[in-house]
């Protein structure tokens, strides 16, 4: 008995796995479509106005049509999982306008956000080359001190240097004036001394 029972799951359970496996196949065959911009259509249950209105459907939905196609309609599944049929006119793979609008707004607002991101970081480099200036505006600044600093070191070093040469001048000049009264000076000395020399002799 134990052993039915257990079969009869197994049975079930490969039923419903291949059910479920057949309605993903089948799912994923489905091409996407659109209901084309009219303000409401009818959906039948059966390919024909003969059928029974299953509901409305509004412009511009998005469906899944499977592909099947009889006497002038097609089989779609609207978003509430409902297999309906309508006329093939109704039928597009081009989306409408509701959502060729809603797609320019998703790109329009992503266009907004990107700007936005620019402008940051527009801003951002502006910081930077203010700051660059700014630092440029300092070096020149103390590139300009350095200058005058450096002028004003090779003027005292210029004076300096005739100073020195002014000295070394005097000091010749001294050297040559002692050199030329002792020239003057002592041969005349000597000769005194020995004039007197002679004279005691």
């Amino acid at each position: 008995m134990n052993n039915v029972i257990n079969v009869i799951a197994f049975l079930a359970i490969t039923l419903a796995s291949s059910l479920f496996i057949s309605a993903q196949a089948a799912e994923n065959n489905y091409k996407q479509g659109y209901i084309s911009d009219e303000l409401f259509i009818y959906m039948h249950t059966g390919p024909g106005k003969q059928f029974r209105i299953l509901g409305t459907i509004i412009a511009g939905s998005k469906v899944k049509i499977t592909g099947a196609v009889d006497g002038g309609y097609s089989e779609i599944i609207d978003n509430k999982d409902r297999t309906a049929w309508v006329e093939n006119k109704y039928v597009t793979t081009q989306p409408g306008l509701r959502f060729v609008v809603a797609e320019l707004n998703g790109k329009i607002a992503n266009s907004s956000d990107y700007s936005s991101q620019l402008d940051g970081e527009v801003n951002e480099l502006k910081s930077k080359v203010n700051l660059l200036t700014n630092d440029k505006k300092k070096l020149s600044a103390e590139l300009k001190k350095l200058t005058t600093t450096l002028e004003k070191t090779q003027a005292k070093i210029k004076d300096q240097d005739t100073n020195i040469k002014k000295q070394w001048f005097f000091n010749g000049a001294l050297v040559l004036g002692v050199g030329l009264i002792l020239g003057l000076i002592l041969p005349r000395f000597f000769a005194r001394r020995r004039g007197a020399m002679d004279s005691w002799s």
